[in-house]
């Protein structure tokens, strides 16, 4: 059985994580003569795709090579989730004073202890993606490389693997920074920076996506003095322009400094310390540091798996060719989750992979472009999107109406002093069919919920007026949408019809 790379530090947590995900002593089953579905890749799609076909009574073998539960639990979503939650925390000890709490002063971070809780929770979620639990389901789990040797056989170190369908979700890895001088200057992804028993005093973060913003914020939140580069105009540049603006604020109060519209020119380092060359439009600076962390985006794994031998077509940069159906060139082959998507997302690859059980195992014809798939970035506040954005309407010629809430307006909001930010929706004029919705607020994550409900069910702000919500909660944002919607219903017809109908009544 192949060996994973290290978890650092070697810890009890660290430990316990290891004997679940890639346990030391683990020994392959002998291969059955044939599998309805191989699933190569234990991310979040490989363990839907074989929990849901081996549920469904499907003979199915597992393959991972590096840790079950992929990014999300090891490098992901787990672990920085949580370590968002302490910077949260240190946000509200720091405004204390402004609800009439006196603290003795600034909060003492203790960094390692942080840290050994965040693995500490990550070892805690990790029996659920245990190669213990999906064998008990009855797959059989080989940890292991798993490369095609044809168009229907996987080969897993020395055994070989005959299937009638296959699916690949060997998900994605931090993408290069290919700089001058990178290769010789150490550098933090999200795949190592969970591995930190120390906190950086200074620490460089290179990338303004929602990686970047949001490890830039909690590290300044926990004492880093962060600097924060992005070649665009702007941090969040897929989203609208006053969401970007008000994370963007929220990060330089918690002390980011952030340079916008900077090229990296070059890396280099001496001793324990880093020096970050850029340009901008006021010219060349150096920067220097004691950490680096890329999160420049990802890149999809898809060398070494032998994808040529099975006729399947790939793109080094954008990963497996499939068509809306997630079928590969060889259209026994299925891909699913970051290998093959642009929505690299954890809801996303689950989708994804029931959309391959459905169509691999029982002939289904079910379409990932049905897919209505919400995201969110978890930094403070956070900001959450679904659908369209006005400007992909626009760039469609359709014309839109757009109803907005400001949380200023919103009495949960005023209450609990959370008062930046919008829920903004957009629908075609004259209509009430929602195209799509911006949400900017501490709880934007969970209010997308709602209108992607709504959504995906046909339903309309005026559906979302009439429905009752509990008072008060920051859900009553969107009670106000329909509200405005209602009122733009109100015609100057139907105002008359209505005074000379109640003067009638009198």
């Amino acid at each position: 059985m192949s060996k994973h790379a290290p978890l650092q530090p070697y810890d009890e947590f660290n430990q316990a994580l290891e004997s679940n995900v890639h346990p030391k002593d683990w020994q392959n089953p002998n291969p059955s003569e044939r599998y309805n579905l191989v699933v190569i890749g234990g991310g979040t799609a490989g363990l839907v795709s074989a929990m849901g076909a081996a549920g469904l009574g499907a003979k199915v073998a597992l393959i991972e090579r590096e840790l079950l539960g992929g990014d999300c639990l090891n490098v992901g979503c787990i672990p920085s989730k949580s370590m968002l939650s302490v910077g949260r925390f240190i946000q509200s000890l720091r405004r204390a004073e402004t609800l009439g709490i006196e603290l003795p002063g600034d909060p003492k971070i203790q960094f390692p202890e942080i840290m050994a809780r965040v693995r500490k929770l990550r070892a805690d979620i990790s029996p659920h993606d245990s190669a213990e639990r999906f064998r008990s389901a009855g797959i059989d789990v080989f940890l292991g490389h798993g490369e095609f040797i044809s168009r229907n056989q996987v080969q897993v170190d020395n055994a070989t693997l005959s299937f009638s369908k296959a699916v690949i979700a060997s998900g994605a890895r931090a993408a290069k920074l290919d700089v001058a001088g990178s290769e010789d200057t150490e550098i933090l992804t999200n795949e190592t920076v969970f591995s930190l028993t120390e906190l950086p005093e200074r620490l460089v973060v290179i990338g303004g996506g929602p990686i970047g913003c949001e490890l830039a914020q909690v590290f300044a939140q926990l004492g880093s003095q962060v600097t924060q580069l992005e070649r665009s105009e702007r941090i969040l540049p897929r989203e609208e322009s006053d969401a970007s603006a008000l994370v963007s604020d929220s990060l330089r109060r918690d002390g980011v400094h952030i340079w916008t519209s900077t090229q990296i020119m070059g890396l280099s380092q001496k001793g324990q310390t880093k020096t970050v060359s850029i340009t901008d439009k006021h010219g060349q600076h150096k920067i220097e540091c004691d950490a680096i962390l890329s999160a420049v985006g990802r890149a999809p794994n898809v060398k070494g798996l032998g994808l040529e031998a099975a006729g399947i077509k790939y793109e080094s940069t954008t990963g497996i060719t499939v068509n809306d159906r997630l079928q590969t060139t060889n259209h026994n082959v299925y891909a699913a989750g970051d290998v093959a998507s642009r929505y690299q997302f954890t809801h996303a690859a689950d989708f994804m992979a029931r959309v391959v059980i459905q169509n691999a195992l029982f002939l289904g014809r079910q379409k990932v472009s049905s897919l209505l798939i919400p995201w969110a970035t978890y930094t403070s506040p956070e900001v959450a999107h679904v659908g369209m954005y006005p400007h992909e309407a626009s760039s469609q010629n359709i014309h839109t109406d757009c109803y907005e809430v400001r949380f200023s307006e919103v009495d949960r909001s005023i209450l609990e002093d959370e008062t930046e930010g919008f829920v903004r929706v957009i629908v075609p004029k004259g209509k009430d069919t929602i195209l799509g919705a911006t949400i900017v607020s501490p709880h934007a994550g969970d209010l997308i919920s709602e209108i992607t409900v709504a959504m995906k069910n046909g339903i309309g702000l005026k559906g979302i007026a009439s429905t009752i919500h509990p008072y008060p909660t920051h859900a009553e944002a969107l009670r106000k949408l329909g509200d405005q919607f209602n009122r733009t219903r109100l015609t100057p017809r139907v105002a008359g019809l209505m005074r000379r109908w109640l003067k009638f009544c009198r």
